[in-house]
Order: C-alpha cells, then sequence, then structure tokens
C-alpha cells in the first residue's frame, strides 16, 4: 500500500484518499500521514491477522497479480 500511494502520489493528484475496511491501529496512524484523507470501518485494539476480520480470505496467487496487473496497463 506504501508503494501504491507513493505511485499515485507521483502522479500529482488533487486528493488521495485511502478506504479499508479494517487496520490495526498503529497501521492507520501510520497511513493517516501519508494520505489526504483515510477511511477505515473497524479498527480493532487487538488486531491478529486481516483474514481474521472475513468470512472468506483467500489468499492471492502470483498468476492473479501478474494477469491484474496487465489488465490494468492495457487499460
Amino acid at each position: 500500500m506504501r508503494a501504491a500511494v507513493a505511485a499515485i502520489r507521483h502522479r500529482g493528484p488533487a486528493r488521495i484518499v485511502l478506504a479499508v475496511p479494517v487496520a490495526a491501529s498503529v497501521t492507520y496512524e501510520e497511513f493517516k500521514t501519508l494520505v489526504d484523507e483515510l477511511v477505515c470501518v473497524i479498527r480493532p485494539e487487538t488486531f491478529y491477522a486481516v483474514g481474521f476480520w472475513y468470512e472468506h480470505f483467500e489468499q492471492t496467487t502470483d498468476e492473479q497479480v501478474t494477469y491484474l496487473l496487465a489488465q490494468a496497463i492495457r487499460g
């Protein structure tokens, strides 16, 4: 996410808004300083792992990431 924010910032947007469904408090505080607005639905006091907060949370494969990046480049 840091790399994505940096890449977007490099393009000179008017604002960067980051929205996430759940985040650890320390991560929330860090990213709050990197973006113009941060929206987070849940910031639990005890944060074990992102997957803990989802009913279904499968890992994304390298192949899926490669495909999605290729699609994004093509526009």
